[in-house]
């Protein structure tokens, strides 16, 4: 395996094929931003070479970046790997990284899940000495083999529900259960959670999974579910994220949102009660 590094103009770099992992312009890109600014790049890509240019294994967040600060060459390791290699090594790059989504983890564990498979390295059973692939992952991360194959399954959820639960508002757990749900099942949930402004509990969501099993599953079997009043779904007033996010720093997190709104909130009502006293 032969490599070198060289200055490479960006235009000839290229993403990874199916990336999992986004480039956000959040707090850390601009802090890599200003780090490039000041010191140049300090650790230089990894990339391999294709018929049109070099693709990017490592460093996708670096070009983002120099792409920014209007720079046009890179320093660019170069190296040949095989595509089952340029995955693995690609996946072991980002998924130590903070504050990853749901999405981002379980798509980079199934294309890693695949390639180790692929490669032969591990098994889908204990045979001899090599461990079950999703056991020989999770060996390599603080993740256990059972939460890698649920990260996995979150693949199977169609885009508008697993958006959701990047977004926090459907948890993991039963975002697992309903990634059970075939694609039809899952476009008519999707309908139902869009017109009663809801979305399924744990609960719901099993058995949900447990009618689809035994293809019970009809719209309205998912509408009686969903239509069932829960304790944290009264009276809510719901804002959709995207409508609010301009007044918040890039890094904060729905959570955090809520919270600063209502410590606004609070304020100004405790504003009010001081001046209605002070009359």
């Amino acid at each position: 395996m032969s490599e070198q590094v060289r200055e490479i103009a960006i235009s000839e770099l290229h993403g990874f094929e199916d990336h999992p992992f986004q480039v956000k312009d959040d707090e850390s890109f601009q802090e890599l931003c200003d780090s490039i600014q000041k010191y140049g790049i300090l650790s230089p890509l990894l990339a391999r070479p294709t018929e049109d240019g070099y693709e990017i294994v490592s460093g996708h967040r670096r070009k983002a970046a120099a792409l920014s600060l209007g720079m046009d060459r890179l320093p660019v390791l170069v190296r040949d790997m095989t595509d089952d290699e340029a995955v693995i090594l690609m996946v072991d790059s980002n998924i130590q990284r903070e504050n990853l989504l749901p999405s981002e983890k379980a798509f980079a564990y199934k294309m890693k899940y695949e390639a180790l498979k692929h490669q032969g390295k591990a098994t889908s059973c204990q045979v001899g000495t090599k461990l079950r692939t999703d056991a020989y992952i999770a060996s390599q991360t603080d993740e256990s083999a059972r939460n890698i194959q649920r990260y996995i399954r979150l693949t199977y959820l169609a885009k508008p529900i697993l958006d959701l639960v990047d977004e926090q508002r459907i948890a993991f757990s039963p975002a697992v259960e309903l990634s059970y749900l075939t694609k039809q099942e899952q476009a008519e949930l999707w309908d139902i959670m869009q017109s009663e402004d809801c979305t399924p509990s744990l609960s719901q969501a099993v058995r949900m999974k447990k009618l689809s099993q035994i293809v019970q599953l009809t719209p309205e079997r998912i509408f009686d579910i969903m239509s069932e009043e829960k304790a944290n779904q009264k009276e809510r007033v719901r804002l959709e994220v995207s409508a609010i996010r301009k007044y918040f720093p890039r890094s904060y997190t729905p959570e955090q949102m809520e919270q600063s709104i209502l410590k606004m909130l609070d304020e100004q009502y405790k504003r009010r009660q001081r001046n209605r006293d002070a009359r």
